[in-house]
């Protein structure tokens, strides 16, 4: 639903009214005239249905209503030009400060740091890994990278890569006489999962056309980080995405078992205000993820996909 917003002028013209209940002294502050200070107030009082001044003897008297409504336009002024003061601020300077997800921060990211400052030494570059989704008018950030299904209503927002998911381990359980032989094996082994991957375990059981244990083995974590870590510890076998699992397969330290994937719904998205979209330093930086996953996906092609 649209929002019912009046012109970003009445509204100025009401606060300065408002605060010095006086049209001359608000027209004096906005470099118009006082006819037109009064013509807005008037059109933002038609407009809203509501008397926000009583004008007596050449005095002006602001109505509760009025001091009711000042309260909240006065908070949004002064919330949209905090805003734009850090957008300027945050244009004109060198420190590029990046929002990420902490498994895309562990995963991902900071592994690959040294080749961007190489390329680009003039950038100061800031990474914070947090869980929530970052605020950009209230939030010192230029640029997050997110993981969603997608719709930033506002937002410049780019697909970091395709995804799948699929089941990996340590090559360690493709030796020994347990070794994993067959996609029913997985079941000698602890199925390292997630708290949400009880469903997507029964996928991929289907895809393999085995039957699904009523109960899954295998420890529950709480971070994909921690996930792939244990696989790579050969202590079971996990599901991962592409994006988070792929320097450890494209290193070797764990491999696709078996050639049973799905595409999920979300992937990685770089998102950031359309304002700063074409900022040079997120333009740089949003360059840089996209030419480092399209390396991935052509490292990943030329790799053995299981059985």
């Amino acid at each position: 639903m649209p929002r019912q917003l009046p012109p970003l002028n009445a509204l100025r013209s009401f606060e300065a009214a408002a605060r010095y209940e006086s049209f001359t002294r608000a027209a004096e502050e906005l470099h118009v005239t006082q006819g037109a200070v009064s013509q807005q107030v008037k059109a933002l009082e038609t407009q809203l249905g509501i008397k926000l001044f009583n004008r007596e003897r050449q005095r002006l008297r602001i109505t509760q209503a009025g001091r009711d409504y000042l309260d909240v336009i006065r908070e949004a002024l002064d919330h949209i030009g905090a805003g734009t003061e850090r957008l300027l601020q945050r244009q004109g300077g060198n420190v590029l400060t990046v929002s990420t997800s902490l498994d895309f921060a562990a995963k991902w990211l900071v592994h690959r740091l040294a080749s961007f400052t190489a390329a680009h030494p003039g950038i100061d570059l800031r990474v914070s890994a947090t869980m929530h989704h970052v605020d950009f008018t209230r939030e010192d950030v230029d640029v997050a990278v997110r993981h969603s299904e997608g719709g930033w209503p506002g937002l410049e927002a780019t697909r970091l890569c395709a995804e799948q998911i699929f089941a990996i381990c340590s090559p360690k359980l493709l030796v020994g006489r347990n070794r994993l032989k067959k996609p029913a094996d997985v079941l000698k082994f602890p199925l390292l999962r997630l708290e949400d991957q009880s469903k997507a375990w029964a996928r991929w059981f289907a895809l393999a056309g085995v039957a699904a244990p009523d109960r899954l083995p295998g420890p529950v974590l709480n971070r994909a980080s921690m996930l792939i870590d244990a696989a790579i510890d050969g202590q079971g076998v996990a599901l991962a995405r592409t994006t988070l699992a792929a320097r450890d397969l494209i290193s070797g330290q764990i491999i696709r078992p078996f050639d049973l994937s799905w595409r999920p719904a979300g992937t990685y998205w770089i998102v950031s205000p359309k304002a700063m979209a074409k900022v040079e330093k997120i333009k740089r930086f949003r360059d840089w993820l996209l030419s480092e996953a399209a390396d991935d996906a052509r490292r990943l092609s030329d790799l053995p996909r299981g059985r």
